[in-house]
């Protein structure tokens, strides 16, 4: 991908952002940078914070900062796909992810463990098969 942020069925008119619940655009911001690469707008007294990748090239990470926590489990979640699951988990552990599953999950050759982050949003992470990993 490169020349900006991502497009919609490579639509010239249409730019893709997730937008994500938050309590505090501060925490969430500083643990998307740091799960992502992104980097964060400056704050601002508003109720939104855009994150972007480093490079500028992909999706807009849009931060949204609601009054009620979350209850429910998500309906959409972020997959993060990696070659090395165990030490991506430790990392994202370490920034303020919280581990839900005990074990990894495994099917059709794809192992992933469910991580929540500080705001309790679900999200992925995940080894693919060794035959989607070698080009």
């Amino acid at each position: 991908m490169t020349g900006g942020p991502a497009r919609f069925g490579a639509r010239h008119d249409v730019v893709l952002a997730v937008v994500l619940d938050c309590a505090d655009l501060a925490r969430s911001g500083a643990f998307w940078c740091g799960a992502l690469g992104y980097v964060a707008e400056p704050l601002s007294p508003g109720r939104y914070r855009r994150l972007l990748p480093a490079n500028g090239n992909g999706v807009e990470l849009l931060l949204q900062r609601v009054p009620e926590p979350k209850a429910h489990k998500n309906r959409m979640h972020m997959d993060l796909r990696v070659p090395d699951l165990e030490a991506e988990v430790a990392r994202l552990v370490s920034l303020g992810a919280q581990c839900i599953t005990e074990s990894p999950i495994a099917e059709d050759g794809w192992a992933w463990h469910v991580l929540a982050d500080p705001d309790g949003n679900e999200f992925c992470v995940l080894r693919p098969p060794a035959t989607l990993t070698k080009h």
